[in-house]
């Protein structure tokens, strides 16, 4: 069941951005402060922690091995709302090699012949998160998703993202109108940016890949521009107030309040993952997508991609 009497200072950098790094950073300092209590805002983000299994035990302390997670942007207009799983990352954080990979999930890939993004909208975040542990192979701890509002309101908050945008962008569809080179996006810039496929020949495979470039440069925004403790703390007050916990406790979730502080943005890697032919919109699984998923499920670290 939701928490929303426990909403803490926990949230995404920008979804479908680096949420469980950020989360946990949010979670250790709302515990260094005392616990305190904080007044609930409108809902930016949703966290829920799936069954524990073996392969995602916790130690005190550091976590004792490889993590994942997942990470979805939904396409609800409806600030309480949960769409389509339109925006979907996995995220695979190894503490010991401080590095990370970003595997893209593309919104129309259908792994079982129907479209694996309508499993969210139909069944909620657990049977999708489930659907895309079993497609990966890979034991994922939580999953978090937002919205269309959510993501606007939470990025407008924060003061935008600063993004070196490479290919130009001009899609009246997404609203993007963006030439290359440096650019400030608000929160709408930063959904267009995330919306865009017509842009781009290769459609919804380059959009899905620059989310997850998104989710790096909101990280390596956030550092920059929190390098002291009350920038640090003023912006987890704002975030804070946004979060809506499920079937999680503040004991795992700072637990994992240190991997923010080993990850560089630099060494991680983000990466779409094959896909293939398919009827209408739909796109199967492609060729060497085993060989990826099991590069990535051993260490969460690609050797051979």
């Amino acid at each position: 069941m939701a928490r929303k009497s426990r909403t803490v200072l926990l949230t995404l950098i920008g979804p479908p951005l680096c949420g469980v790094l950020l989360a946990s950073l949010v979670i250790a300092a709302w515990v260094a402060m005392g616990l305190p209590s904080l007044a609930q805002g409108k809902t930016w983000f949703r966290i829920t922690q799936v069954p524990p299994t073996a392969q995602t035990s916790f130690t005190s302390g550091q976590p004792d091995g490889v993590q994942f997670f997942l990470v979805v942007g939904n396409d609800s207009r409806d600030p309480a709302g949960i769409g389509l799983g339109d925006a979907i990352h996995v995220i695979g954080v190894n503490p010991g090699a401080k590095a990370a990979t970003i595997i893209d999930i593309p919104r129309d890939t259908a792994p079982g012949g129907g479209k694996i993004n309508s499993v969210l909208a139909n069944q909620g975040l657990s049977a999708f998160t489930g659907a895309i542990s079993n497609f990966v192979g890979v034991p994922i701890k939580f999953s978090i998703t937002t919205n269309f509002a959510g993501f606007v309101d939470m990025v407008n908050e924060l003061g935008g993202i600063d993004i070196n945008i490479t290919q130009p962008m001009h899609d009246p569809d997404s609203a993007t109108a963006f030439d290359p080179g440096m650019h400030h996006l608000n929160g709408e810039g930063a959904l267009a940016f995330s919306r865009d496929r017509h842009s781009f020949s290769a459609g919804d495979i380059s959009r899905t890949e620059n989310q997850g470039y998104l989710i790096i440069t909101a990280l390596q925004n956030f550092q920059a521009r929190n390098t002291g403790l009350g920038s640090v703390l003023h912006a987890l007050g704002v975030l804070g107030r946004h979060v809506v916990m499920e079937n999680t406790s503040l004991q795992e979730l700072y637990r994992l309040s240190r991997l923010v502080l080993t990850i560089d943005p630099a060494a991680i890697r983000n990466v779409v993952i094959p896909t293939g032919g398919g009827s209408g919109s739909n796109l199967s699984p492609g060729p060497g997508i085993d060989a990826l998923f099991a590069d990535f499920r051993d260490d969460a670290v690609l050797q051979s991609h």
